[in-house]
């Protein structure tokens, strides 16, 4: 068995060594026990410069993976990783106000969050791998479906431009109304816990789940509604599946844990969701442009150099010019 075991390592998983994506998932793991296991052992409430410290943290081992894909699989690569995390950290950003009404809807605690978006991101590494593997299995036996991809990004992308700012009401989230007619939840937290134990009037013990169980649910779900746009994004960038999937993944390790400094000003980027749209009506176009111009791609330099460009400009007008007169007012932290 042991003589198998170096054949193993350099058999290809979707086109890579089965080593590259142990080495990965291994570098993940030691990370979220680092983070759940030892530096936040402890509920606390985390405050804006702690969130800064593990977010450029999580960055900080980003860039340095990137860096790796740069050596090992060339410049182009390399673009393309960093193009894709860009793209899924901008995309997800939305996200951060989605989660922080789940949990002022559920009431959940400040120094229970963390948990939960650690915990989720346990579901988003797998969720995510399901998602990913089947977008490669369906371009590598259909390449139309990369124009399926990029018409569905621009009409994403000119939807998101046009379209008024919309608030979600948790209230009438169905996953929610389903969770409620067929489970026994507390009406509130139980410390830390996912799950209690109670007893009916008969003395027998039942499981009940608490709000904190609820709010990873949802928030997993709405992490899924995300990726339909963020996910065939990075496929109009690049079709391997290790490029995609550690830079979504390391994306998404980054903005958790910037959660608590971001949830309370995302609202005053007010033009960065132009920039979004922008980016992907020009990441949609480009899988067009490159046949027309009898490309195979357009080159990953560009795309990341547009792709920042856009966002930069995203940011830089948020924060010199005032929102438009029929912007809606800055969002609240409750449904």
């Amino acid at each position: 068995m042991l003589d198998l075991l170096p054949t193993l390592l350099f058999d290809t998983l979707l086109g890579k060594p089965v080593w590259a994506w142990g080495a990965f998932l291994t570098l993940v793991a030691t990370l979220l026990v680092l983070d759940l296991g030892v530096l936040n052992r402890k509920d606390h409430v985390i405050g804006v410069r702690e969130s800064l410290v593990i977010s450029g943290f999580y960055i900080a081992i980003a860039l340095l993976f990137g860096g790796v894909i740069w050596w090992w699989q060339g410049a182009a690569s390399g673009a393309d990783y960093f193009t894709g995390y860009l793209i899924e950290k901008t995309l997800s950003l939305d996200n951060i106000f989605v989660i922080s009404l789940i949990f002022t809807y559920l009431h959940i605690p400040p120094q229970y969050q963390h948990r939960v978006l650690v915990w989720g991101i346990i579901g988003v590494i797998v969720l995510r791998a399901i998602m990913i593997g089947a977008g490669a299995a369906l371009v590598a036996e259909f390449s139309w479906v990369l124009y399926i991809f990029a018409a569905f990004l621009i009409y994403t992308g000119f939807k998101m431009l046009f379209m008024a700012d919309h608030v979600p009401d948790i209230a009438e989230n169905p996953l929610l109304k389903f969770l409620r007619r067929h489970l026994r939840i507390t009406e509130s937290v139980e410390n830390h816990d996912f799950f209690a134990r109670r007893r009916d009037a008969t003395g027998k013990a039942q499981l009940w789940v608490t709000p904190l169980f609820i709010a990873l649910l949802l928030v997993e779900t709405a992490d899924v509604i995300f990726a339909v746009d963020s996910v065939p994004a990075i496929f109009a960038i690049t079709t391997d599946p290790y490029i995609i999937y550690t830079s979504n993944i390391f994306a998404i390790l980054g903005l958790r844990a910037l959660y608590f400094a971001l949830a309370a000003i995302i609202h005053r980027f007010h033009y960065l969701q132009t920039a979004m749209a922008l980016v992907l009506v020009f990441i949609g176009s480009k899988v067009f442009a490159a046949d027309l111009l009898g490309l195979d791609k357009v080159p990953a330099a560009v795309s990341l150099g547009v792709t920042v460009t856009l966002l930069a400009g995203g940011v830089v007008a948020s924060l010199l010019l005032p929102p438009k007169s029929s912007a809606i007012p800055p969002r609240k932290s409750e449904a």
